[in-house]
């Protein structure tokens, strides 16, 4: 098996973090017929190039058996629990505790393809956005935490409470910081159901064009680097909750790639043609 077939294949280093937490094949004895590292290779093809899923090339495992394998980890937990170790695993590179006891959270409204249905998308007005919107929380190193997709027509004090509500029962996470959308009725819920305090974190009054915002530039490069997935460009999902499923693969991949560099990331030499 080639390692550098597609870029978004897995390397050595990154294969031996995923293949511990992947669940045991139940196949009664028989071997399985794809590699399982083929499968996820196919999902983040799938997740890096924003291909369908029944576009994905010949030389990776049947569309059928890729989205089969998705589901089902997908219903029991895989994504969760590789999320929560390979969080683990990057923090203690960084020095940083097991666990994050302060988070950063921030929405995202991204148009949706002619696949979402009408029922689960909505209208931004303030972003002029038909489509869904991302609630996500990180920790302060960039990490994200959980993930929560709406219609985009939540307003972001009522949408966040899905996500500030998951965070609480799954990390030892109490202060977030926020930005102004989330000020109001949400800090007294988070206060008052949460226990859990709501820092709203505000432009300077005399800031003229953009500045790098104290903790909240943290939570807005996890959305940048997530939306660089181009099947996270927009939302192609029928089911938000397939939207999150992708979300998670995209923050797997990059925690991968970030626990097994050897050095600062950088960016490909320019080819200049003559």
């Amino acid at each position: 098996m080639p390692s550098d077939r597609y870029p978004s294949d897995l390397t050595d280093a990154q294969w031996e973090l995923i293949e511990p937490l992947l669940p045991e094949p139940n196949t009664g004895g028989r071997p399985e017929k794809h590699p399982r590292r083929e499968i996820v290779n196919a999902i983040l093809y799938v997740v890096r190039s924003g291909c369908p899923w029944r576009y994905l090339p010949t030389d990776l495992p049947p569309w059928q058996t890729v989205y089969w394998y998705f589901q089902q980890w997908e219903q029991v937990g895989v994504t969760e629990a590789l999320l929560t170790e390979l969080r683990v695993k990057a923090r203690r590179q960084a020095d940083r505790a097991d666990e994050p006891t302060a988070g950063i959270i921030d929405s995202q409204s991204v148009k949706g393809a002619d696949t979402v249905g009408r029922d689960s998308r909505g209208y931004d007005a303030g972003k002029k956005v038909n489509g869904r919107k991302r609630f996500i929380v990180t920790d302060t190193t960039r990490l994200l935490v959980t993930v929560a997709v709406l219609a985009a027509s939540w307003q972001d004090r009522d949408g966040a409470k899905t996500a500030l509500l998951s965070a609480y029962l799954t990390t030892p996470i109490r202060p977030v910081f926020a930005d102004q959308g989330f000020a109001g009725r949400l800090v007294d819920w988070a206060r008052d159901t949460l226990r859990t305090t709501l820092e709203i974190v505000r432009k300077p009054a005399d800031q003229r064009g953009f500045s790098v915002i104290s903790r909240r530039w943290v939570v807005e490069r996890t959305l940048a680097w997530l939306t660089a997935c181009r099947r996270l460009a927009r939302d192609y999902e029928r089911d938000p909750a397939v939207s999150e499923a992708i979300i998670r693969w995209a923050a797997i991949a990059g925690m991968t790639r970030r626990l097994t560099r050897s050095g600062p990331a950088r960016r490909q030499a320019k080819i200049v043609c003559g």
